[in-house]
């Protein structure tokens, strides 16, 4: 089925590789309503920041993925759900795991329960290669053990294993993507490369990090999207877990040095215990391998590692963007 031309829902829409779908399905002409968590400022995260040509095509519903009742009615008459609401941060997965298990765990089975009551078409249900740990082989295909080693990837694998079981328990409609690490303009600073960027532009010359040798697998937000709205448009993915990574991986350290030469700046770069991880908590290797995606999805990542840092350093670059982060704190 195409995309193009029907009734989404996007869950955590606000948020940074949601909100950057959000723009693609618009492009397409979808009929997006998004679910953003609702405050008393009536923000709608990222969103608010579209050009106005785009908000108006909107039609934004403020609830939580944690109440059955808005879940519903916020699906009510969609096709396809995106559902990429969740807590993401690990360090804040550590001392705060309750609202882990409510937002990622019990979010997930509101939305699996009211697309059975619904009949919607298709879920996207987002996961994360966090769920695999450190690789016990590489490339990792979704055969790979899961193995969480923190909090926030337990909350996700449960989740995942969650809409796995209503696909085959009820045939509900779900396919699992699972991203690797995504990067772009938007990102949070709990992330490694906004991290990076908004030290070296605030002009420290020693920049704090974490370990420098885990190795990533990244993937350009752009890519990421698309590979949302390609699992959508499968005709042969459903009830499948299919991983979105580069098939390429690089360590923190050799990443830094590749982000401050694009830059033009000489750093040094030191560690600070807040910002590591329990031992046995790092995930010291991920490396995607993603042919199950080229086969099932026809997709593939367009952006190299430099074109997606170049366009991401562009964008922090840009007046008025560096008003969102605070380099002088730790974000986790």
């Amino acid at each position: 089925m195409e995309v193009k031309n029907t009734k989404v829902l996007v869950t955590g829409a606000g948020g940074f590789i949601a909100s950057h779908l959000v723009e693609e399905l618009l492009k397409r002409n979808c009929d997006v309503t998004a679910l953003v968590h609702y405050n008393s400022f009536n923000r709608w995260g990222w969103l608010d920041y579209f050009p106005g040509n785009l908000k108006k095509k909107l039609n934004v519903f403020s609830g939580d993925i944690r109440d059955p009742n808005g879940v519903r009615e916020a699906m009510n008459g969609c096709e396809i759900v995106f559902h990429l609401a969740a807590l993401i941060g690990i360090p804040y997965s550590y001392h705060s795991p309750d609202v882990y298990i409510d937002t990622n765990i019990k979010g997930t089975l509101n939305i699996l329960q009211a697309a059975r009551q619904l009949g919607v078409t298709k879920i996207i249900h987002t996961s994360t290669s966090e769920v695999y740990g450190t690789a016990q082989f590489v490339p990792i295909t979704e055969e790979h053990p899961i193995n969480p080693q923190s909090p926030y990837a337990a909350s996700k694998a449960g989740a995942d294993f969650l809409a796995l079981t209503f696909y085959r328990s009820f045939q509900t409609p779900v396919i699992v993507v699972r991203p690797f690490n995504t990067y772009g303009p938007r990102q949070s600073a709990r992330a490694i490369i906004p991290t990076v960027i908004t030290q070296i532009l605030a002009g420290k010359q020693e920049i704090s990090l974490g370990s420098l040798t885990p190795t990533r697998d990244l993937n350009f937000v752009k890519d990421t999207a698309n590979g949302f709205v390609k699992a959508a448009e499968s005709d042969t993915a459903m009830g499948e877990v299919v991983n979105l990574g580069s098939n390429y991986e690089i360590s923190i350290g050799d990443l830094v040095q590749k982000i401050a030469g694009i830059m033009g700046k000489t750093i040094d770069v030191g560690m600070t215990s807040e910002r590591l991880r329990p031992e046995k908590s790092e995930v010291e290797r991920l490396w995607a391998d993603n042919r199950k995606a080229k086969s099932l999805l026809g997709w593939a990542p367009e952006y190299n590692l430099d074109q997606g840092l170049q366009e991401t350093i562009a964008w922090f670059k840009a007046p008025g963007n560096m008003q969102f982060y605070k380099p002088d704190l730790y974000t986790i």
